[in-house]
């Protein structure tokens, strides 16, 4: 007969317990071994790859196209000349209509508010803001509605990139023309057409 195995009992609560103290008194001794470097093997890196190249929105169908048709850019070069050309020929026709009108003043230099009063007129003229009295006004409502939302796109795209100054200009040039084409819109659909002439029997 085969002897009977003998069995022995570790107390492994025993062994745990000062393991741990073991662990204790060493962490209060030595620093805190630095970090280990990352392992081989599958990782998550979706929130890596956004942070490090931000994924660019989604460009419109018509946008992408009319991208694909545009010749390409001038150089760094190109442009540095034709502005200095451009700079140039802007001067001399100043000194030349200075020099006609000695006593007219430098022009203002041409800033942001320019272009954001030039929509802002454009659209109030063709709502026909500034007619003379006894003049029936000429309105171009669909040139004024395409005025308006050149003036709505160039506030979405500076956003964030105008002064507090600007930013409330751009505002309010906007609400108000928004606020004459809603008038001058629901005016022009109160006045129903007149009915077509009853039809001739044969």
């Amino acid at each position: 007969m085969s002897e009977t195995p003998k069995f022995e009992v570790i107390d492994r609560r025993k062994m745990k317990a000062e393991e741990e103290k073991e662990e204790r008194r060493e962490s209060t001794q030595t620093p805190a071994p630095a970090p280990a470097e990352p392992t081989a093997g599958p990782r998550l890196v979706v929130n890596e790859t956004r942070q490090e190249t931000p994924e660019e929105p989604a460009q419109p169908e018509a946008e992408r196209g009319m991208a694909d048709e545009l010749p390409p850019p001038p150089t760094a070069e190109e442009s540095h000349e034709q502005k200095a050309a451009y700079d140039a020929s802007a001067q001399r026709l100043e000194d030349l209509v200075r020099a006609q009108n000695p006593a007219a003043g430098a022009p203002p230099p041409v800033g942001f508010e320019h272009l954001v009063q030039q929509l802002y007129l454009t659209a109030m003229l063709q709502m026909g803001a500034g007619t003379q009295e006894g003049q029936r006004p000429r309105v171009d409502i669909m040139g004024a509605r395409a005025t308006i939302d050149l003036l709505g796109i160039l506030a979405e795209k500076t956003k964030g990139n105008l002064t507090s100054a600007e930013d409330r200009m751009m505002q309010s040039a906007l609400f108000e023309a928004r606020m004459a084409f809603l008038e001058l819109s629901s005016m022009m659909t109160v006045q129903a057409p007149p009915p077509p002439p009853p039809a001739t029997k044969k």
